[in-house]
């Protein structure tokens, strides 16, 4: 009974959007004009909706680069993170995972109902300010209900803010919510500035939330309308392929490239530290490294050849060879991205099968796969926290967007390939064999195009947190997500052995999430999903 009163507590708090969720100006105030008096304030109320969901830089089970740990890419190695059961498929609808992302969003959206219901409230010297930073909360709601659409399919739809007698009303059909949104998605970025801001850059202008609306585009199969914005922000020339794709997850570009679209910058955490070597690191000497999300064999198998080729269809090597050595001959963006047994890390070479190493695989603070995520890990990190910016939407996702939505459309033309041709080059393929206007592509059907963009996408995003949400929208978890967790292949005894982590399994109804049973009992007008 306990439980339940307090998730109706929850739900009156998370409806109405209790202001005490924020720091107060005055810290004293008992009112909500008191709260929310003038431009500083509206200027928080901004900041805390992205950080608390969006660009918290602590909370693994919402850091973008951790959503990998969900899919076929990598393990996650904590249970609490809330990534290693929904990727091994043990939960169901007591599963805490799915009350804390469900109340963490259904939280949120009533602080924003309030607080844009409440817009006009502070004090600003000029409206246009006050324009901006409605839009970016309404903005802001938007990702909201792309993200519970995505994962539960039908939610409670509220634009304004609600009571608590809106939680025994039926939920919104998903369909009927995404016809509301697009549009008014479109909309908003249309009333929000064109360029990035000089300070607060995390911000959205108008093209980082309509490049965000192109992605849910996608995800929705709205493929003409992510054609459309795509090209759109491709011929806005505000953003271009950084030159060195390993430099962009690196100090040496990370905030200086016009590649990020949509930022996660030390403005966006407080100019806090960030810590994605502890996250993904090894645990080096006396090193922070805690290896809490880790590369599978399965995405460094995914990573083609120099030439273009998958491992298997090579002409050089042999898929053996190709095992053994994870660098032999590899696409740039393999070594840009992980690293394992044999590499070296700080002068050192990794050997994950010495026990008297740290990084030896089956001590705890190790990897169990053997492999590392290279991407947002430095060197200079090693002793200390890191100051990395993260690009959370890049261009290249732009260009590949809508090469996928116009292969899908059968219209595989000039455009597509240049698309695809853009970020291979930037990536450094080999281009006399990697282009895909030669002659060895022309007999490409529609599947092949497919498979191509599809793997095109997992190696240039891989730790960006997007794989997840690819095999569900591609319905291809249920064969990916029920095979075994494998790591590091060595040759024992002539034969080929891969470190086993974990076996897995992936059902039909999992592309849809369940609703928790606290949520059910709370909320009368959910309906749980089927299979659940």
């Amino acid at each position: 009974m306990r439980k339940v009163i307090y998730f109706i507590v929850f739900i009156s708090v998370g409806l109405v959007g209790c202001e005490d969720f924020l720091d107060k100006t005055d810290p004293t105030a008992t009112s909500f004009d008191e709260f929310y008096n003038d431009e500083d304030d509206l200027r928080r109320v901004v900041y805390s909706s992205y950080y608390d969901v969006f660009t918290h830089h602590y909370n693994r089970e919402t850091l973008f680069y951790m959503q990998d740990g969900k899919s076929d890419n990598a393990y996650s190695r904590l249970e609490g993170d809330h990534h290693q059961r929904i990727a091994n498929g043990d939960f169901n609808s007591n599963t805490e995972a799915f009350s804390y992302y469900y109340e963490l969003q259904m939280k949120h959206l009533g602080r924003l109902n309030t607080f844009i219901a409440n817009s006009d409230v502070p004090y600003v010297e000029d409206e246009a300010t006050r324009t901006k930073y409605e839009n970016i909360l309404r903005g802001l709601r938007i990702w909201h209900y792309f993200k519970l659409t995505f994962r539960w399919g039908d939610v409670p739809f509220h634009l304004e803010p609600a009571d608590l007698s809106n939680a025994t009303q039926p939920t919104t059909p998903k369909e009927e919510i995404l016809e509301t949104i697009f549009p008014l998605a479109i909309e908003i970025a249309e009333n929000l500035p064109s360029e990035e801001y000089t300070t607060n850059k995390y911000m959205f202008n108008e093209y980082s939330l309509k490049a965000l609306t192109m992605r849910y585009a996608l995800y929705n199969e709205r493929y003409q309308m992510a054609i459309d914005l795509a090209r759109e922000i491709m011929e806005s020339g505000n953003y271009e392929l950084h030159p060195n794709y390993g430099h962009l997850f690196q100090y040496e570009a990370d905030s200086d490239n016009n590649e990020f679209i949509i930022h996660q910058n030390q403005e966006s955490y407080s100019g806090s530290t960030t810590y994605s070597f502890r996250d993904l690191g090894p645990h080096y000497r006396t090193g922070d490294g805690q290896s809490y999300l880790v590369p599978l064999k399965s995405l460094v198998d995914a990573y083609w050849t120099l030439d273009g080729y998958r491992i298997e269809n090579c002409p050089q090597h042999t898929k053996r060879e190709h095992e053994l050595d994870p660098n032999l001959h590899r696409d740039p963006r393999y070594e840009a991205s992980i690293m394992g047994h044999g590499d070296l890390f700080y002068e050192d070479t990794i050997d994950i099968y010495n026990e008297n190493s740290p990084m030896y695989h089956e001590n705890e603070r190790a990897s169990e796969s053997g492999y590392w995520f290279r991407k947002f890990v430095s060197e200079a990190d090693a002793f200390s926290s890191g100051n990395f910016e993260f690009g959370l939407l890049r261009y290249a996702e732009v260009l590949l967007t809508y090469a996928e939505a116009k292969i899908m459309i059968d219209e595989i033309d000039a455009s597509v390939k240049d698309a695809i041709n853009q970020v291979r080059e930037r990536a450094g393929l080999d281009m006399s064999q990697a282009d895909v206007t030669l002659p060895r592509y022309s007999a490409y059907t529609r599947d092949q195009w497919i498979d191509l963009i599809r793997n095109e996408r997992r190696i240039e995003f891989a730790a960006e947190g997007l794989r997840y949400a690819d095999i569900k929208r591609w319905r291809t978890a249920e064969e990916v997500l029920n095979e075994p967790a494998l790591g590091h292949t060595r040759e024992v005894n002539g034969e080929l052995q891969s470190l086993h982590i974990e076996d897995r399994s992936f059902e039909d109804h999992n592309y849809l999430w369940p609703f928790h049973e606290n949520s059910l009992k709370v909320e009368p007008g959910l309906e749980q999903n089927p299979g659940y």
